[in-house]
């Protein structure tokens, strides 16, 4: 006799077992169903999470929670903009000294250099002359770096100005790139 055949015998002479098998088949298909669903749903959130991401990465829609700029990419050009490299420098000695004074400093002087090292890969350099607190110093960093266009902090040596009110003077060497005429 066959495997099947022993097995039909069994179950029609005892109704108990032939209740159990029917009761644990029953709970496994449920349990597939229900897996198989919960599947579907977190394969669902995955998408649309990703699909927010690539609708903020491409500028679409700004960022649902948190402040401005602190998620998804900052307003603005990631180069330095004007027509010469001349006009370009003096965009990013303003933006160095808007970012030196909104932190709270002051910048004692600047120089631009539109020939140095990094000249002909694109790049315009300046150096500034700055005074500020020591507490601000962290923020005007981050300020730089983490706004547009990119900027890159090249130098920066520190000296204390004086050791009771907590004042740093430092040189800043910062750097952009300048994507010339289009």
């Amino acid at each position: 006799m066959s495997l099947a055949v022993t097995l039909r015998k069994s179950l029609v002479n005892s109704p108990p077992v032939a209740a159990a098998a029917y009761a644990a088949l029953v709970i496994l298909l449920l349990v597939v169903a229900i897996s198989s669903v919960a599947d579907i749903l977190g394969q669902r959130a995955s998408v649309a999470a990703t699909a927010a991401m690539l609708e903020q990465l491409e500028g679409r829609k700004a960022p649902a929670a948190g402040r401005a700029g602190e998620a998804g990419m900052p307003a603005g050009s990631a180069f330095l903009e004007g027509k010469t490299v001349t006009v370009a420098g003096a965009a990013l000695l303003q933006r160095v000294a808007t970012a030196v004074t909104k932190a709270g400093g002051n910048v004692l002087s600047s120089q631009l250099d539109v020939q140095g090292p990094h000249a002909k890969a694109g790049f315009v350099s300046m150096v500034a002359n700055c005074e500020m607190d020591q507490s601000a110093l962290q923020a005007l960093l981050y300020d730089l770096e983490a706004g547009m266009p990119f900027l890159f902090i090249d130098q920066l040596d520190i000296q204390v100005a004086s050791a009771g009110e907590g004042k740093l003077r430092f040189l800043l060497g910062v750097s952009g790139q300048w994507q010339g005429v289009k």
